[in-house]
């Protein structure tokens, strides 16, 4: 049974998460909290998983005390699966915290107590191919057949968690005023050691050579899918069903090539200059 969608303050989100906005708009943000925050499919568990290895010196063992999504908690489905709402209040700080939302919908908490931001950004054309494979397995979206129906979908920002040129322009604009560590996930593939760098110079740690190559070992693509407390494989069936697919798939740069014609891809194209048109954020150049 497919999920549906609605309209909180101007995000298109499920209803299952619009039903409980209050308290997810609330979420009480303490000093020295980590907040990791992206548009969906946008490199999210990747970075989870790099900030929780570089947290703990790179020890593996620490690093597969519990799946991922318990390490770090979504705050958007705290009321849906563990660990809930007391439990993440009951937590020592400093803790780590994931989202989705968009920058102006961020718990005011957290820009209250200069809480450090990770934001990754990744092209639309791989973010939205990445989202219509993995919106198959959402229950709690609707169903995303066909794919020209959901690129309509998708400029217009009638996906879950909105629009992505809000989101990827807002945490853009915001990034000199706020705590925002802003990564692109196509540096990331490129070169995931300078990357790894950054997030632990912007965490405080100072990390060795050696350090760094086992971090990048660890978090990259190949050895996290085949990890259990990595590879989401343990999300709750009642919103992520992985019995036919599971939720790491590619994790490639340049998809999108398998699904857009060249005619989607010229309309794409031209929607896409317009709406990126007042900003300074640029991608690279997809081959």
């Amino acid at each position: 049974m497919a999920g549906k969608l609605t309209v909180v303050e101007g995000m298109a989100v499920a209803e299952v998460v619009a039903a409980n906005w209050e308290q997810i708009y609330n979420f009480q943000a303490r000093p020295g909290d980590i907040l990791i925050d992206t548009y969906p499919k946008s490199g999210t568990t990747w970075m989870q998983e790099i900030v929780d290895l570089i947290l703990h010196d790179g020890d593996e063992q620490i690093c597969m005390r519990a799946p991922i999504s318990e390490r770090i908690p979504f705050i958007e489905l705290l009321h849906l699966m563990k660990p809930g709402f007391e439990e993440v209040n009951a937590r020592p700080s400093p803790r780590v915290l994931k989202s989705h939302l968009p920058y102006q919908l961020v718990p005011p908490s957290f820009w209250k107590h200069n809480c450090k931001v990770i934001y990754v950004a990744r092209n639309a054309r791989d973010t939205l191919t990445s989202f219509f494979h993995f919106d198959h397995l959402v229950l709690i979206h609707p169903d995303p057949e066909p794919f020209e129906d959901y690129l309509q979908r998708f400029m217009k920002g009638d996906v879950g968690w909105g629009s992505w040129y809000d989101h990827v322009k807002g945490f853009w604009a915001a990034r000199e005023k706020e705590n925002i560590l802003y990564i692109l996930f196509e540096d990331k593939k490129k070169n995931p050691s300078q990357e790894i760098q950054k997030v632990a110079k912007f965490l405080g740690k100072e990390l060795s050579e050696d350090l760094l190559l086992k971090i990048a070992k660890l978090s990259s693509f190949e050895h996290m899918k085949n990890n259990p407390m990595a590879n989401n494989s343990d999300f709750p069936k009642e919103i992520l069903d992985q019995s036919e697919k599971s939720f790491m798939r590619k994790g490639k740069v340049g998809d999108w090539k398998t699904l857009f014609t060249a005619q989607q891809n010229e309309m794409f194209e031209a929607d896409y200059e317009r709406q990126m048109s007042d900003t300074t954020l640029k991608f690279p150049k997809l081959k």
